[in-house]
Formats: structure tokens, C-alpha cells, sequence
């Protein structure tokens, strides 16, 4: 096949994770032509290929980056990008057209529509609308969407979730998306453990410290205060309580203002940006994770914790549901709620064998599920049916 992925930034993050997974399986794999394009990687976040530990992988596939296509919405620049991807579609004549993010799918969907593309797919890694938006911002992006969805064959969810809310705010109907999660290199974490003691030499975590790590963005609506409030319950309780944060933005210096306000300041580690091939390593050195983000299609860091062997905690936001099973893989709290986090996160501390049984459970279950390989050829399978003229 030839095939056209479309994306706003590969930034360092899940859905430019899922998508990178993608292009280069379609490529090893199946030996279809892909090109991949994408608008100027900017952000605190850094570029996902400069991350990449081997540049000789993304060597292989074709990259063309488009300057006009900016996540800001500006309308003239707009134009200019949509009238760039038809040029680009009408020359490669590619067979399927993917597209990925709420402005690379907008514009993305109806340049390929209108130039006749035979397969025209969009993922929803999240939804560009949400509660915490102003109603009119929300009813925009609401009605952008329903006009996008017109001019594609088919959309993937990342999650059951993410189908529900935009079937519920009316942007197609149910029978219109797919649920396919997003893939990942299970491997490294399934080895986690291996540089445990390692990784926590190198952070100044001790062997008696309970380490309970975050990976996320240091942005808004990652939800790191309510994280913060239940930290300085459970250092109350459990002394030897650890909170490792993995990422990096442009709340660090407000975050770590607040933790050394509450003299929290010995109980917090920061990592800072990493590389995506880094968080196996990081995971392991954890003895748990919490997940406190307000909206997510279902974060990448939840599957990997579990197929490591960590048990999570998280607020049952979106996807989440998905793989925390409450007392089966770790709990599942309601989002916002601080004395149910402080609580859960003492509970794991306190319990070793209560962290192996949730953490094991949750590898058992999601190992498998979440390999690239298998979503590339599920994604694939699609292709060939909506090309072969059948409805999924």
C-alpha cells in the first residue's frame, strides 16, 4: 500500500509514539510505501526523532515537514497548510491517508477527502473539546469535528472512551469507529526490573524508599497538585515515601515552589525531559504510579506501569477505566478527589504483597494487548477493508 500518515508535531508524546510505531511497522512489516507528514515539532517537549536511540529506524521512513501546518488555529496560515497537503496528496496518489491531532485532522481529512483518496482514516488520540474548555470554545471544536468526520471512511479510538464521548456529543455515530489501542514496545518494560537498583543509585533513592512515579507533562490539567495535596498526607503516614516526576514544562518552576513551600522538597524527585527509550528503566525503579491527568484518551504510561509489574493508581478519567481494575490492577479513584489518592497511595506503601499481586495481575492481562505490532495490523486490516469497499 501506499500509504500517508499526517500528524500536527512528533513531539515527545503518545499519540506521536503511536504514530511513529505505525509508519515504521507498515514499512518493516508489510514493505508498504510510507510518508509521514508533519508540521515544525516545537514545544518544551523536544522533537520524538531527536529522542530516537536509533536514528537508522526513522531513516527508513519518508519525513517531510510542513511549515504552515501549526497547532494554533490561524486561519490564513490554515489555508495555506490545507492547500499544501491537497498538492502533496495529488502527487503521491497515496492509497490511504491517516491522520492524527485535531488540526492535522481537520485539515488532513478534507484535503484527502476532496482529492478522492480511496481510504481515508482518522485516529482519536483525545478530544480536542472538554469540560474544563469555556462552552463556547467546546461547541467549536465540537462542530469542527462533525464536520471533519463527514469527509473520512472510518475513525480509530485509542479507547472505549474516547468512541463514548464522541458518540455522546454527536460527532458520528457508534458504527463509525474502531477501537484499536495504541501500541508500544512491550519488551523493555517486561524487563523494567532489570536496572532497578541501578536507576535508583542514579535518582538518590534508597532501597528502603516506596517510590510512586508520574509520568507526565508539567503542564496544565496533568492534574501534579492534587498529587502534591496527597503527598504531604502520606509523608505523614509513611516516611519513606518517594514521588519520582517524569517529564518536563512549563509548570517545573511553580511545582517545585509549591513542593519546597510544603517542605516536601526531600520526598520529590525530577527527572526532566527524557527519551522515550528512558522510561522502561524509570518505570522499574518505581514501586508504583499514579495517574492524576484530568483528560487523556487512555495515557500510554498506565499499560506500560502494568506490563512492568507496577500496580497504578488513577482518576477514572476517559480510557483509564479501560486497565485499572479497581483491587485487580491497582484503584481507581474519582478525579479530583484528594483523601481517596492519599489513602490508596499509604495503602500500596504500606502492603508489598498487595503491589505484586495488582502489578502482576496487570502484566498478565495487558502484555500482549498493547504490542505494535498487533494494533499496525489490526490499523492495517482496516486499510484493506475500507479499500476492498467493505464498511468495518
Amino acid at each position: 500500500m501506499r500509504v500517508l500518515h499526517i500528524i500536527t508535531r512528533m513531539i515527545v508524546g503518545g499519540a506521536q509514539e503511536n504514530t511513529r510505531f505505525n509508519c515504521m511497522d507498515l514499512v518493516s512489516e508489510y514493505r508498504d510505501d510510507v510518508t509521514l507528514i508533519t508540521g515544525p515539532s516545537l514545544g518544551a517537549e523536544g522533537s520524538l526523532f531527536d529522542q530516537t536511540e536509533d536514528p537508522s529506524q526513522t531513516s527508513l521512513l519518508k519525513v517531510i515537514e510542513e511549515p504552515t501546518l501549526l497547532r494554533e488555529i490561524h486561519p490564513w496560515i490554515d489555508q495555506k497548510a490545507y492547500r499544501q497537503l491537497r498538492t502533496k496528496i495529488r502527487r503521491m496518489r497515496p492509497d490511504v491517508v491517516h491522520t492524527h491531532s485535531a488540526k492535522a485532522g481537520m485539515l488532513g481529512r478534507a484535503a484527502a477527502w476532496h482529492e478522492n483518496v480511496p481510504c481515508v482514516i482518522h485516529t482519536v488520540h483525545g478530544a480536542p473539546f472538554h469540560p474544563y474548555q469555556n462552552v463556547f470554545a467546546r461547541r467549536f471544536f465540537q462542530a469542527c469535528e462533525r464536520w471533519a468526520a463527514k469527509r473520512c471512511h472510518h475513525m480509530i479510538s485509542v479507547a472505549d472512551a474516547m468512541t463514548d464521548l464522541m458518540v455522546e456529543a454527536h460527532i458520528a455515530e457508534r458504527s463509525k469507529f474502531t477501537t484499536i489501542y495504541s501500541g508500544m514496545d512491550v519488551e523493555p518494560f517486561l524487563r523494567a526490573a532489570t536496572f532497578r537498583d541501578q536507576t535508583r543509585r542514579e535518582l538518590g533513592l534508597k532501597p528502603e524508599h516506596v517510590v510512586f512515579g508520574k509520568i507526565a507533562r508539567l503542564f496544565r490539567l496533568k492534574g501534579h497538585e492534587y498529587l502534591l495535596e496527597a503527598a504531604k498526607e502520606v509523608v505523614s503516614k509513611v516516611q519513606n515515601a518517594r514521588f519520582l516526576l517524569v517529564g518536563d514544562g512549563i509548570l517545573r518552576n511553580e511545582i517545585e515552589g509549591t513542593i519546597a513551600s510544603m517542605g516536601l522538597k526531600d520526598h520529590f524527585v525530577f527527572t526532566g525531559l527524557v527519551p522515550p527509550s528512558r522510561i522502561p528503566a524509570l518505570v522499574g525503579a518505581m514501586d508504583a504510579l499514579v495517574h492524576t491527568s484530568l483528560r487523556e484518551g487512555l495515557a500510554r504510561a498506565l499499560p506500560q506501569a502494568l506490563i512492568a509489574g507496577r500496580p497504578v493508581i488513577s482518576f477514572d478519567i476517559d480510557g483509564a477505566r479501560e486497565v485499572v481494575i479497581d483491587d485487580e490492577t491497582g484503584f481507581l479513584l474519582p478525579p479530583r478527589c484528594v483523601a481517596p489518592l492519599a489513602g490508596a497511595i499509604v495503602q500500596l506503601a504500606e502492603d508489598p504483597k498487595l503491589r505484586k499481586r495488582l502489578g502482576s495481575e496487570g502484566q498478565n492481562r495487558f502484555a500482549e494487548k498493547f504490542r505494535h505490532q498487533n494494533m499496525t495490523k489490526e490499523i492495517r486490516g482496516l486499510y484493506a477493508q475500507i479499500l476492498r469497499g467493505h464498511n468495518p
